[in-house]
């Protein structure tokens, strides 16, 4: 298996694969693609695809297969961001809500993490973030630029949730209320913090998807 990523501000990942080998997609991520056979189903049974539904992915996964001696297929960023690639096996990773893209076979899809933040936050749909394990190589689709710490054992880092884009599951993680009563009320930073302490690798993201709503709203007309 082969893949580049193409553009910058809106990047494609495009993968060629071999006769023999699969991808697996998130349903209705498929941009294009050539000489592939694609077949969408409910993998890992029902209440694995349940699992992944409530971790915010999709309950149908979408399997590409070359359909001669190679084939390739191809997936756009829907917002303006980056397309890491990551491998899982040793390495577990916990993900925004959207962030899968694709991997290779092998990938399991769960909930990682789930909390109500109260109504009006994230949509009113609570902060969820999808578990990566298996053995796989995985490619994940994060918003805006990427900005990666390495954190040291003991080290701690508190970022607002919606800037959360990846970091290893093995990583002590927390939701924690944004310390001051007068910064509760008159920051305007919202309410909760995601603490995470090291050793370990986080991704952030500068553009969170429910910030880039917020700002476009504005802008719509209204009854």
């Amino acid at each position: 298996m082969e893949h580049r990523i193409v553009g910058t501000v809106l990047p494609v990942l495009e993968v060629t694969l071999q006769e023999g080998e699969q991808l697996v997609a998130e349903a209705g991520r498929l941009s294009w693609m050539q000489d592939m056979r694609l077949q969408t189903q409910a993998q890992g049974g029902f209440l694995r695809s349940m699992r992944r539904a409530v971790g915010g992915g999709t309950f149908f996964l979408t399997e590409f297969t070359p359909q001669g001696e190679s084939g390739m297929v191809a997936f756009a960023a829907r917002v303006p961001g980056e397309i890491v690639e990551v491998p899982v096996g040793e390495s577990q990773y916990l993900v925004h809500e959207h962030g899968f893209l694709c991997a290779t076979t092998g990938i399991e899809l769960s909930v990682g993490f789930q909390r109500s933040l109260g109504a009006g936050i994230f949509g009113g749909t609570g902060f969820v973030l999808q578990r990566l394990a298996g053995n796989a190589t995985a490619y994940v689709d994060l918003s805006g630029e990427v900005v990666r710490y390495d954190l040291a054992p003991g080290q701690v880092l508190q970022v607002q949730p919606g800037h959360i884009g990846m970091f290893d599951a093995d990583m002590d993680f927390e939701i924690v209320t944004i310390p001051g009563v007068r910064n509760l009320f008159l920051g305007g930073d919202g309410l909760f913090l995601a603490q995470l302490r090291g050793p370990g690798t986080v991704w952030l993201q500068s553009m969170p998807l429910p910030h880039l709503a917020s700002v476009i709203a504005r802008y719509l007309p209204s009854k």
